[in-house]
Formats: C-alpha cells, sequence, structure tokens
C-alpha cells in the first residue's frame, strides 16, 4: 500500500449551496433545439445527494462524484451498475475527476475548499489531499492527467495547479502555473473550467465557460491561444481523443462533438449529441464509441436521484 498523506479540509456545505444557487440563477430560460435524441440509457448513482464529475477507469469501469459530499461511486458501463465506494471524509467536494490508470489513481477537484484530492483507485483510500490555491473566490473545477501527473483548473482565476506523480507512483509538490493570452481572461462566475490533454501530449486544451471557448496552453509558459471557429455556449467538461473533442454544454443539455485541425489552431462542430434523459450534464468519460455522460441537475435542484447518461459518441 502506498504511503497516505492528509491535511485537513475546510466546511464545503456552506460553499456548496451557494455554488448550486448561483447555477440555478444563470439558466437560461428556454433550452437551445438540437439533434433527435438518441436512443440511450441511464445508470443511477443511488443515494447521492448532487453529481458533477465522472473518469474512466479500467475496461468499462467509471467513477463519479457526489459534488456536495465527496463521496466517490464506482460503476461500470457494460453493466449498467454503479455503488458507493468511497463515503470520503466530511468537509470534502468532488467535482472533475481524472483517473491516472498507470499508478491507480483518482484526482479529483475539490471546488470552493480550494483543494485537490488524490484517491486509490483499487481502494477506498486517500492517497494525498491539497491545498491548491487559498485565494478568494476561487473554484477548482476540474482536472485532468498527462504522463509526468495532474493539471487543476481554477475557475475564479486564470491559474492552473499542477502535481506531478513519480514513476514509483507518489505525488509530489503542487506548483502552479499563471496564464497568459485570451484563455486569461475573467469573462463570468465560471471561466476555466474542463481540461485535457491534446493528442501531442505536450499541450492542454481548456474550456472557458464565460467566454463559450475552447484554448490551447502550453503548459510551460501559461501561454494559451484560442482554438478559432468554435463556439460553444454553457461549455462544462471536456473530452478528447486524437483531433476529436466532447464539449459537454450544461444547461443547453447537449454534448458538441468538435473536429480540430492537425495544428489545434482551429476546429469545427461536427455533430451535437442530445438527449430526453441529459438534466443539466456537466462533464463526460470516453469508453469506445460510448460518451458516459453526468447529470447534475442544476437547473431544477432540489433532486432525489442523479445518474449518468449512456448515450452514442459518433
Amino acid at each position: 500500500m502506498r504511503r497516505k498523506t492528509q491535511t485537513a479540509a475546510k466546511p464545503f456545505r456552506r460553499a456548496a449551496l451557494g455554488f448550486f444557487a448561483l447555477m440555478a440563477l444563470l439558466a437560461p430560460a428556454s433550452f437551445a433545439a438540437a439533434n433527435p435524441p438518441i436512443e440511450d440509457s441511464v445508470i443511477v448513482l443511488e443515494g447521492a445527494t448532487s453529481a458533477e464529475g465522472i473518469a474512466a477507469g479500467e475496461g468499462t469501469t467509471f467513477y463519479a462524484g457526489d459534488l456536495a459530499l465527496g463521496d466517490i461511486y464506482r460503476g461500470d458501463v457494460s453493466k449498467g451498475t454503479a455503488s458507493l465506494f468511497f463515503d470520503v471524509p466530511e468537509g470534502r467536494a468532488a467535482v472533475g475527476m481524472h483517473a491516472d490508470l498507470r499508478h491507480e489513481l483518482l484526482f479529483v477537484a475539490g471546488g470552493a475548499t480550494g483543494q485537490g484530492y488524490v484517491y486509490e483507485t483499487d481502494e477506498p483510500e486517500t492517497e494525498a489531499v491539497y491545498q491548491l490555491t487559498n485565494l478568494a473566490n476561487s473554484f477548482i473545477n476540474d482536472v485532468t492527467v498527462t504522463t509526468e501527473g495532474a493539471w487543476f483548473t481554477n475557475s475564479g482565476h486564470p491559474e492552473l495547479y499542477f502535481v506531478p506523480v513519480g514513476k514509483d507512483g507518489e505525488p509530489g509538490s503542487v506548483e502552479t502555473l499563471a496564464l497568459s493570452g485570451p484563455a486569461a481572461q475573467i469573462a463570468g462566475a465560471f471561466n476555466l473550467n474542463g481540461i485535457a490533454v491534446a493528442a501531442d501530449g505536450e499541450t492542454l486544451i481548456v474550456a472557458h465557460s464565460g467566454l463559450g471557448a475552447l484554448f490551447t496552453v502550453d503548459p510551460r509558459t501559461g501561454a494559451s491561444a484560442m482554438i478559432e471557429g468554435v463556439s460553444v455556449p454553457n461549455v462544462d467538461g471536456i473530452v478528447v481523443e486524437g483531433n476529436e473533442v466532447w464539449a459537454v454544454q450544461n444547461f443547453i443539455n447537449q454534448v458538441s462533438r468538435i473536429q480540430l485541425t492537425d495544428g489545434l489552431g482551429s476546429g469545427a462542430v461536427v455533430d451535437v449529441i442530445t438527449s430526453d434523459h441529459f438534466a443539466t450534464p456537466t462533464t463526460a468519460a470516453l469508453f469506445d464509441n460510448t460518451l458516459a455522460v453526468v447529470n447534475a441537475k442544476f437547473a431544477t435542484l432540489p433532486q432525489t436521484q442523479f445518474e449518468v447518461v449512456l448515450v452514442s459518441a459518433r
């Protein structure tokens, strides 16, 4: 078993309630129409009080989180099942997440706590807790994993946080990267949001909710550039495979599939995925030709059930 490190988490309940209220206020009066719904299915996160993030695990395994409580669920898209995996200590949150399959680690963004969490994927154990920032108005929203470590976004400030992972699987000390260029704009209550690694492995792609746009980021310098030709209002989490991007657009209940050019400088929306089951979807995970999408239901809170919706990715 790996060495465990942990720091105290500050209370999250009040911040979570404020977040839910803000998201409800940001909901548009009506939803945009898109392609006809796809035949799909739903996996219920039994007992969850809220939801937001999802990560692909080994094979058809996925991990999803209870946003307000921070608890982690584990499920299987082929079996259509999910159950509570880790009842985490009080005071944590679970927003975006990403699994490091090589080191059997699950990285989870901690929202208004300013924290990032590292859990083990094979057993319900905490590997590490990071206080990524103490800046006011911070919201650690999403995370992605590279061959060198994990990158977290902050929706309140134009900076990213990097947690390196050694060859032995041990997480290292957190580093802060200030962004420059267009992705550094503060344009609303939520700015930097979803994050993923481009196919070249050396470039990050970030979603900016306030601008409804995608940007590339150089992880060495923090320099950013807009991906031209792509408009994604209400963009939240993103998934990248090759030159394809799936952008979840929460309050308009759709996922846009985007084809990027080889240089990543521009792209075009080639498909819009909808479902009758979408209810303010926030993040997604890709399993071959299946997209697993989490319903956060921000537009219709309070709710007593939260679920993962399975749709065709193409």
